[in-house]
């Protein structure tokens, strides 16, 4: 397996028995793609057509898990992402290191004769423009692709993601093995508990047709074309080093028999402990901290700083996707929760008013749910591709 945070090259494989269309045939294509663009292109549709009526408020998302796959892709390590417009999570995905391919296209809708960009557009076929995502396990985890698309989309409304609204625009996650369908459900399982609501449609693979050709690669050959997903975020994901695959949450009895007391009632019952009667409030030895249920890096030492609220205060993470961070209006306050990507741990709160913070952010992070890897001991941890944080 590669060490971490190496640099692993990326290289796109044209699909399978892609023929090389004629001239004729390339231009008429891009023509019909063209003039659809400005119908009900990705970003063309801005909430209901102009002297259409607002849409009713939408059903719940069905239940998948219990139909079977009808589309072979006899592909291991392979998933298929629905996240609203193709163009953009094409994009992301083929960001992520590890990525061997990205394709954009149409699935779990009617039919072949459907899978075309005019009918899909109808609203009336079923398909979601959806990416099939090819990758290395060796290089990037299922985990890791999983919580990079929840990262980026909005799993809280239905038919919809950015500016697009439609059918073909509602977001899901469709495998192909058990494997997979095993590590989709406990990821979903993790965003489910963070959203209020949950359209997110997880279930096999029905059929899958690849979208036309004009659509692939959308946004390397229109660097400028619209994209629901902040290009910020894109690039943000090209050089990432910590895969949550590596750091996967333990079952609820392994938890229970891990943390002591005070720890079990910060992290998985959103406690908060007493300020400066704890562990690290004013700790600054040379290392990182990680989630004390899974290990997962969040803060480093150089981010530390002392801000007097008598609780370890740190700039940001090492991360940003480490961290989550939701809402929070409990105790008649209005906060920002913290919690960990991969264990969900609750860790504290963010506020972004702090003058003592060199970036004005302060994430105040209990003690209790964080573990100190001191510098020294980072190689033995299984934590060296990290020490490049101390270098400067």
């Amino acid at each position: 397996m590669p060490a971490k945070g190496a640099a692993r090259p990326y290289t796109r494989r044209a699909p399978e028995g892609q023929e090389v269309d004629t001239m004729h045939k390339k231009l008429l294509s891009l023509l019909t793609a063209s003039a659809l663009l400005l119908t009900c292109g990705c970003g063309a549709m801005r909430g209901p057509a102009r002297g259409t009526e607002t849409p009713a408020p939408p059903e719940p998302t069905p239940d998948m898990s219990g139909k079977e796959s009808m589309y072979m892709d006899t592909t291991e390590n392979v998933i298929y992402l629905a996240g609203g417009c193709f163009w953009g999570l094409e994009q992301l995905m083929q960001s992520i290191p590890g990525v061997i391919d990205a394709q954009s296209g149409y699935a779990n809708g009617t039919g072949a004769e459907d899978a075309d960009y005019e009918t899909v557009c109808t609203g009336e076929t079923g398909f979601r423009e959806t990416v099939r995502v090819e990758y290395d396990p060796e290089q990037v985890s299922l985990d890791a692709l999983l919580l990079a698309y929840f990262y980026v989309i909005d799993p809280t409304v239905k038919n919809r993601q950015g500016n697009d609204w439609g059918s073909q625009y509602q977001i899901g996650v469709y495998y192909t093995n058990d494997a997979a369908k095993e590590t989709v459900e406990r990821i979903a399982g993790i965003e489910r508990g963070r959203s209020r609501e949950f359209h997110v449609e997880i279930g096999p693979l029905i059929n899958f047709f690849p979208a036309e050709e004009y659509h692939q690669n959308y946004l390397e050959k229109h660097p400028g074309g619209y994209c629901h997903i902040p290009r910020d975020e894109i690039k943000l994901f090209s050089k990432l080093r910590i895969d949550p695959g590596d750091y996967r949450k333990p079952a609820a009895e392994a938890i229970r028999d891990k943390l002591t007391d005070e720890q079990y009632r910060v992290t998985q019952e959103s406690g908060t402990e007493r300020p400066f009667s704890n562990e690290f409030w004013d700790k600054f030895e040379k290392g990182i901290y990680v989630d004390v249920v899974t290990g997962e890096p969040l803060f480093s030492s150089t981010d530390k700083f002392e801000s007097g609220c008598g609780w370890p205060a740190f700039s940001k993470p090492i991360e940003q996707p480490a961290v989550v961070e939701l809402e929070d209006n409990s105790h008649g306050m209005h906060r920002t929760e913290v919690r960990s990507r991969a264990g969900d741990s609750h860790l504290g709160h963010v506020f972004t008013d702090d003058p003592d913070s060199p970036n004005g952010v302060r994430y105040c992070i209990n003690s209790a749910a964080l573990r100190f890897v001191p510098y020294a001991k980072m190689e033995a941890e299984g934590y060296s591709y990290l020490k490049y944080l101390f270098e400067n």
